[in-house]
Formats: structure tokens, sequence, C-alpha cells
């Protein structure tokens, strides 16, 4: 986990520490918050109170004074670091798509240096398994089934979630099944739906069962594998040459 830092640079908090769902939220906006030592601890005990009741309760449900008991800080302090509940909620939507990010920024590495049909069959079986064991992610899911709900009271946040979280992985994955294919280790005519293929066969059912069941626990180790190599069998039957 990273270290929050207040200034010039970014902070990244964990909003719960058993699921780790990952949140990162910029520093206040005047950089600092003047006269108060450890203002950057308040910060992020205000983003860990709001995320998790936010998850729990919803955004209507969730009150001003009520993120602010749980963080034991003042409705003053909740102002004075976010400006209102409204910003709030859209700084910790947006700060959770760091997990998309994170994602995002291996998968180069992750496909990195494959020169056989059995290490392509390998590199993507773990792929698979860290994406689907990522995106189940209890917490993950109740962010989803969040921002779906509030998506028509925030459609700029619905359409930026998507892109900086979901869609982001996607586009990132698409060049890099390009070039397997370059390197005569796949068939793929277009990579991006290619990437998009990979990503609702591996995630489709497992999202669709997430989003409808509230008290969803996750995916086990042996549901999480057997749901991975399923999934690339039949990406491979398809775009394999």
């Amino acid at each position: 986990m990273s270290t929050p830092e207040i200034g010039g640079r970014r902070m990244a908090e964990r909003a719960d520490a058993d699921d780790g769902l990952l949140v990162r939220i910029g520093p206040h906006p005047a950089g600092r918050d003047p006269g108060h030592r450890g203002a950057e601890g308040k910060r992020a005990a205000i983003v860990r109170a709001a995320t998790e009741l936010f998850l729990r309760q919803g955004y209507q449900a969730t009150s001003t004074e009520q993120i602010a008991t749980t963080a034991a800080v003042s409705k003053q302090t909740v102002y004075n670091q976010f400006g209102d509940k409204q910003r709030l909620f859209r700084a910790i939507v947006l700060g959770v798509t760091v997990t998309a990010e994170t994602f995002a920024a291996g998968l180069a590495d992750a496909l990195d240096g494959i020169g056989t049909p059995a290490e392509l069959d390998a590199a993507l079986r773990a792929l698979a398994r860290r994406y689907l064991a990522t995106v189940v992610n209890p917490q993950v899911l109740a962010l989803r089934r969040l921002m779906i709900s509030e998506a028509a009271r925030f459609p700029d946040l619905a359409a930026a979630y998507y892109e900086q979280g979901p869609s982001r992985v996607i586009a990132a994955l698409g060049p890099l099944l390009g070039g397997l294919a370059e390197r005569g280790l796949l068939e793929v005519g277009d990579p991006d739906r290619a990437a998009a293929d990979f990503a609702f066969l591996l995630l489709g059912r497992a999202l669709d069962e997430g989003m409808f069941q509230v008290e969803h626990r996750g995916l086990t180790a042996t549901e999480i594998e057997s749901g991975a190599a399923h999934a690339v069998d039949v990406f491979l039957a398809a775009y394999r040459p």
C-alpha cells in the first residue's frame, strides 16, 4: 500500500484493509490544509469512512454527518477537505479506478517474452486468474453496483468511471494481443475486438452474478482457476492460428 502524501504528489489509501480496495485521492486543492498538522491523516480517514458508508448504504442514505462521525472528524473538516458530499463521492469513485490503472500497467509484463504456444497458454491463464480475481473482489463489485445505481444522477461520473476503469484494461490489452499476432502466436484481425472477447469470456457470468447478489463474497480459488481456464480455452480456440 502506498503511503499517503500531501503536496504536489498524489495520495493512495486503502478504503478497507481487509478487502484491499485501493482508493487514490489527490491532495487538498490548496496543496495542504494550512494550520492543521496531520491533515493528510484526516483526509485519509474521511476517504475510508465515506467509502465504507457509500458501499454499505448508498449515496443518498449517507450523510456528511455520518461520514464525519465515522472518520472521527468534524463536519467542517469534511467540507474543508472535499467541499461537499457530492465532490467527495466523485473523488472516491474516480480514485477507485487506480485498481484498473495498476492492472492495465502490468499487462505488458504479463505478456512479455512469450515465444511459443505453450508459453502463451500459460501466460494467458495466469493473466486470466489475476484479472478475474481483481474484478470479483466484493468491494469492487459493490462499487460497480453503487455507480450503476447512481448513473442517472451522475452520468458524467459514470462515463468517466467506465473509461478510466473497465474500458482502460481492454484498451491496454488490445495492442498486446496484436503484438502476439504479429509474432504468429495468435490470429487476430481486430485486436480491440479480441481484447473485448477475452474480457467478456472471462468476466461476463461472474459480473452478472455479482451485480445481482448483494452478499456476493467473491469466488474461491478453485472457481477462479476453473473460470480462467475455460475462458482461455475458448479464446484460444477462436484465435489460435
